[in-house]
């Protein structure tokens, strides 16, 4: 898959996240074991909610490879969308289009197009963008919602990061940064797919999605007329579901005390007060107390992303909660 820049494109390429599309590849997950290895701790916590949940006219519509209906997951018109904005637009879908869009995906399963579930999608489309966009709430709420502050935290800090690795490096650091199957050159990023694609990207530039729940892959997707977009893993998902406070090192809580130690070990990635209170079940006024006395003593610095203050490690901070000295120590 090749996507063409020009000039104008360069200027137009920024960052999103979608709720709408964690919900569906949190759903596409739950039928892939190879993409669970990260998500054992919450798919424990989502069985029975998950049980409850009949997700087949879902599933039957994510093939292993072929054309997903891009009306589910329409790319964010903005950085900071709510699922309910999202969902909307998936509910306004005109029926027409819809009922293509479900053939074309149904074509990719052999034996969908002529299954009860492919046939009820495709004989009353507009019912089908109803029970389609009725199960994806129900899938957010069980499934996502409770745990959105955290996952949104790892995506923020993921915006973050690649921001001033983009400023350091410029487009060709960036995307070759994002993943291993990401390359730039000429002027074009090329998405190593079996399939072939090309896209002259025409003035709309690029919108780059990180994921919680799309790892190992990276998805280039999206025809005219959507925006060209390209979804890839977002960075520290393999400490998503850890809890901090078992990590914390008894001498450093000694040190430190126990709840300010449990902060400094909980920031392997940037985080803001709210993402660190609801990962340590603690009062955001409690956490926001112990980050101002951690980076008083020079443990941690503020970044500011948007509307929201992420703090981060320091090295003097890092070599705490490791033990690892910092550099040229």
């Amino acid at each position: 898959m090749h996507y063409r820049f020009g000039a104008g494109d360069l200027l137009r390429c920024r960052f999103a996240i979608s709720p709408r599309w964690e919900t569906a590849e949190a759903v596409r997950t739950l039928k892939l074991p190879e993409r669970q290895g990260y998500h054992l701790p919450w798919l424990h916590g989502i069985r029975e909610a998950a049980a409850g949940l009949d997700l087949t006219p879902l599933w039957l519509l994510m093939p292993h490879r072929g054309h997903n209906p891009d009306f589910l997951c329409p790319p964010p018109l903005g950085p900071a969308v709510t699922f309910e904005e999202e969902l909307a637009r998936v509910r306004a879908t005109d029926p027409l289009a819809a009922r293509e869009e479900i053939r074309l995906s149904l074509a990719c399963t052999p034996g969908a197009l002529e299954s009860e579930t492919g046939r009820e999608l495709l004989a009353d489309p507009e019912r089908a963008v109803r029970v389609l966009a009725d199960l994806t709430e129900r899938a957010w709420h069980a499934l996502i919602a409770p745990h959105w502050p955290r996952l949104r935290a790892i995506l923020e800090a993921d915006i973050l990061f690649h921001s001033r690795r983009l400023a350091a490096t410029g487009l060709a650091g960036l995307f070759e940064g994002l993943h291993p199957d990401l390359t730039w050159s000429e002027n074009t990023l090329i998405v190593h797919r079996r399939s072939h694609h090309d896209r002259d990207l025409d003035g709309q530039g690029l919108l780059l999605m990180p994921s919680a729940f799309v790892w190992p892959e990276v998805i280039g997707g999206y025809d005219p007329p959507w925006q060209p977009t390209v979804v890839y893993p977002a960075r520290g998902i393999g400490a998503l579901w850890s809890r901090a406070a078992e990590e914390t090192p008894a001498s450093l809580a000694r040190l430190l005390g126990r709840a300010r130690a449990d902060v400094l070990c909980a920031l392997r990635e940037p985080a803001s007060t709210t993402a660190l209170a609801h990962r340590l079940g603690l009062a955001p006024s409690s956490v926001s107390a112990h980050l101002k006395a951690l980076r008083g003593a020079g443990l941690l610095e503020p970044r500011r992303h948007r509307h929201q203050v992420f703090y981060e490690r320091t090295p003097l901070g890092i070599a705490l909660a490791t033990g690892v000295p910092p550099a040229g120590s």
